[in-house]
């Protein structure tokens, strides 16, 4: 099963403040949905708290929430306790690609846990206030592609460039 990273990252490598998103690009969450449709999506518990009650869980997705609390519930998710937990209920499923998508501290650990193979990564062509950011990692290791890129318009504050990084 292939372990894919998505997330949309400011220049600073910012990702969210108060428990929210920092930008609206309407596109990129169109990307975000066609791409992880079909998939597990694995989050930790306060970026799911983050998805607007109405759109959650992700519709389409088999939705998997990590966190610390044993005694956390939530409607048509499966509730885990560890990042490998979650991999093995999509690994024990026949999933083909899960999708790690956020917050912080998730891909932080699926990095340091050499977990990930593919990651797409949106780079907001901007730097932002944030309480929330994307792990450094090491560029060197992997191959990255552009799959698109957006300049800002009538529906976008901010440019950004979608790209594909593949683990050599």
């Amino acid at each position: 099963m292939q372990v894919s990273i998505i997330a949309a990252v400011a220049a600073n490598r910012a990702i969210g403040k108060d428990n929210d998103l920092i930008w609206k690009l309407p596109d990129d969450l169109k990307f975000f949905r066609n791409t992880t449709m079909g998939h597990y999506v694995i989050m930790g518990r306060m970026n799911y708290e983050s998805i607007p009650h109405k759109w959650r869980p992700l519709d389409g997705r088999a939705n998997v929430i990590i966190t610390r609390q044993k005694d956390y519930t939530a409607e048509q998710v499966d509730v885990v306790n560890s990042l490998e937990e979650a991999l093995e209920i999509a690994r024990n499923n026949k999933e083909e690609e899960a999708f790690v998508i956020g917050g912080g501290q998730i891909y932080q650990l699926a990095l340091e846990l050499d977990l990930v193979d593919v990651m797409y990564l949106t780079h907001v062509h901007e730097e932002f206030e944030a309480d929330v950011f994307f792990p450094e990692f090491d560029e060197s290791k992997w191959t990255k592609e552009i799959i698109a890129e957006h300049p800002i318009d009538e529906r976008h504050k901010h440019a950004f460039t979608i790209f594909k990084y593949i683990r050599k």
